[in-house]
């Protein structure tokens, strides 16, 4: 029997190379994707796509609305940045960030993986091509996989493992590995304000970290720009 493995799947091009190599591990995949409230909801049917292409037969859309606590521009009235020059500074967060994600994430992760007895997590964060999130860095990853170890019943967290095979990874090599595994990216969204019939924006710092990699990649990108 093949292992079991919780991945979670935004619908982003991250999380789709992430769940085409846990695929290739041979686990059985039990996709879990978040509705949130996030302004860029639409991410959610590119889930519903990926889950399809992959053939992955479990699949989780999780309702949580974190509109509620605000704080950020994907979940609030904020504006989304836009031309922004990527910079990643100490201590500098944008405002695209939202509070606790990754943790609640990964908790709702962890509830499933003891619920059906997985040991194994897996999120595609990046610390190398990101815009400065503090629950993307390879230390918050690697707490949260201690703490995890303790949070499940007696027995239950030996050898549980957080998964993030893209953490190093540059986008351009993140489209390269995702390329190799036969990643369809005409299926991902990555915008954070897309424009009326889902065109990704092309000027938020997700779009601008999309284009930038691909462009790195030598790789033509599927998704359609409003510019």
């Amino acid at each position: 029997m093949n292992k079991k493995a919780v991945v979670l799947l935004s619908g982003g091009l991250d999380s789709a190379v992430s769940a085409a190599i846990a695929k290739s591990e041979n686990f059985d995949i039990y996709a879990l994707t978040f509705d949130y409230g996030q302004r860029h909801k639409r991410e959610i049917s590119c889930a519903k796509k990926i889950v399809s292409a992959m053939k992955i037969k479990n699949h989780m859309i999780f309702r949580i609305d974190m509109r509620k606590i605000g704080g950020s521009a994907l979940t609030s009235g904020i504006k989304v940045p836009k031309r922004r020059k990527i910079r990643i500074k100490p201590d500098t967060v944008p405002v695209t960030y939202v509070p606790a994600r990754n943790t609640i994430f990964l908790s709702i992760a962890l509830a499933w993986a003891e619920s059906v007895g997985s040991k194994d997590i897996f999120i595609g964060v990046n610390a190398v091509d990101y815009s400065g999130y503090p629950d993307c860095r390879p230390e918050y990853l690697k707490a949260y996989e201690k703490m995890a170890a303790l949070a499940v019943k007696p027995g239950a967290g030996k050898n549980i493992r957080i998964h993030r095979p893209l953490v190093k990874m540059s986008k351009a090599d993140i489209i390269r590995t995702g390329g190799a595994f036969g990643v369809d990216f005409s299926k991902t969204h990555s915008c954070y304000d897309p424009a009326a019939k889902s065109a990704a924006c092309g000027e938020c710092d997700s779009c601008i970290i999309r284009k930038k990699g691909f462009r790195e990649a030598g790789v033509k990108d599927p998704v359609r720009y409003v510019k």
